[in-house]
């Protein structure tokens, strides 16, 4: 991801912020039952209480407050582009990390947390034939040390010049290269999927 992509990822956050304030349209999601529906899925990936996790793109951290709801506690590090929904994130989580940048300006050694998950944050249009997504991933699964969880927009279903949406069978074969214990979930809506690789 260039300067300007960033650059305009925050300038898009700053204004969705300004219009919306401390709610899930802030972040582009539909609504919390949507977003909360996928972070069920990536917590059945087998998330428990007292796990380490890296939220990659994590917005207001509400995967950390979904969590606390389900009586698990985490160790949770979150990181997000965005100064402006991360300062709300640090707000509202005085025991979490927040970390400001991209996956790839973090020096995390490997297998750093049990787990790395991302929801939502590799829907942004980079028009580069998925090079970025890609390369995401497989610093996720580095990063690991029991298993990474991530969603994307199903091309299936979805199409718009402006969301970056993806073929689930395409993903999952680029999954199967990096691991060996793999599992593709796409029954819970109709535009998403989701991925889990686990560490053997």
């Amino acid at each position: 991801m260039d300067q300007k992509q960033r650059q305009r990822i925050i300038d898009k956050h700053r204004d969705s912020l300004t219009r919306y304030g401390y709610h899930p349209n802030a972040l582009y999601w539909s609504g919390r039952d949507i977003q909360e529906i996928r972070f069920k899925v990536l917590a059945d990936i087998g998330i428990q209480d007292g796990d380490s996790v890296l939220d990659v793109g994590c917005g207001f951290g509400d995967f950390k407050s979904w969590a606390v709801a389900q009586d698990i506690q985490l160790n949770y590090t979150g990181i997000d582009l965005s100064p402006d929904i991360l300062a709300q994130a640090k707000s509202r989580h005085a025991d979490g990390v927040f970390l400001l940048g991209d996956l790839f300006d973090m020096g995390f050694d490997e297998k750093s947390f049990d787990w790395v998950i991302l929801s939502g944050a590799l829907n942004e249009q980079l028009h580069d034939d998925s090079t970025y997504a890609k390369a995401v991933i497989k610093q996720m699964y580095t990063l690991c040390r029991k298993g990474v969880a991530f969603n994307m927009l199903d091309a299936r279903f979805l199409k718009a010049h402006d969301l970056h949406s993806q073929i689930p069978e395409d993903i999952l074969l680029y999954c199967q290269q990096i691991c060996s214990d793999w599992l593709l979930v796409d029954d819970y809506l109709k535009n998403d999927f989701s991925m889990y690789m686990r560490r053997v």
